[in-house]
């Protein structure tokens, strides 16, 4: 019997195709959801990759617990990481004359991330009481995506340029941008003042005029792959689904 099962949606995206084909190599099983439904799984160890707005109920169904990190955890972030003002507040709280702001939800994809000049069809769609990350915008040169274990990185990718996908250029980064992305990410990952769960993703990337700084982190779980290793990431992924009150296993 498969002692792990990677549980996935039944979207049939490129990235749920390569963690697919990589499991099986592993000799896991694979199970996708039914809609809402998870099938029955019997197996000791299940890892879990979907997306944020699935990931409730699979979770509740499972009976495991997905690491999450909190949604004012960019701001309390130190500023020497920034290198930008990013606050935690509402629609609603949002000033006209504080615009254009970078404005984005905390924890899923609710609406699209991007630098807003009016937020009338936010507030209209969403309402006031939406909370929402707000940003001085920047131009980002370029972006990496770091899945990460334990403070190091296991694995990374560019996945954006200047605003331009990375996957156009085949994820292609020198030696030197990998190095030097991987050594400010473990650096921040390492600050005792940083508090990130055991497995996560950790986006940087370098700012126009000021140099290397933390796009965002996010759940392992339902992050895109880009150019990543996916045996890596499927080491991560192990660490950030655990049963619940149990502790991670290796």
């Amino acid at each position: 019997m498969n002692t792990t099962t990677l549980v996935m949606s039944w979207r049939n995206t490129v990235d749920n195709q390569i963690l697919w084909r990589t499991a099986i190599q592993r000799g896991w099983s694979v199970e996708r959801m039914r809609g809402l439904q998870v099938p029955e799984i019997d197996t000791d160890r299940v890892v879990v990759y979907i997306e944020s707005l699935l990931a409730p109920s699979l979770a509740s169904q499972l009976g495991v617990e997905l690491s999450l990190l909190t949604d004012d955890w960019l701001p309390q972030l130190p500023e020497k990481y920034r290198l930008r003002q990013v606050e935690l507040t509402t629609l609603g709280d949002i000033v006209e004359a504080d615009l254009p702001r970078f404005l984005k939800p905390p924890n899923e994809k609710s609406f699209p991330a991007k630098v807003y000049e009016k937020v009338d069809s936010l507030l209209a769609d969403y309402g006031e009481t939406t909370t929402v990350l707000s940003a001085t915008p920047v131009e980002w040169v370029a972006e990496f995506r770091c899945f990460c274990l334990d403070s190091q990185v296991r694995t990374l990718s560019p996945y954006l340029r200047r605003g331009e996908l990375s996957a156009l250029d085949g994820f292609t980064a020198t030696d030197e941008e990998l190095r030097d992305a991987k050594h400010f990410a473990e650096s921040v990952l390492n600050d005792q003042r940083v508090t990130v769960p055991r497995a996560v993703v950790l986006d940087v990337g370098i700012i126009e005029g000021f140099g290397w700084a933390v796009v965002e982190a996010n759940a392992a779980w339902g992050s895109g792959i880009y150019g990543c290793d996916p045996n890596e990431v499927l080491d991560v992924l192990k660490q950030a689904t655990t049963k619940c009150n149990e502790r991670p296993n290796d």
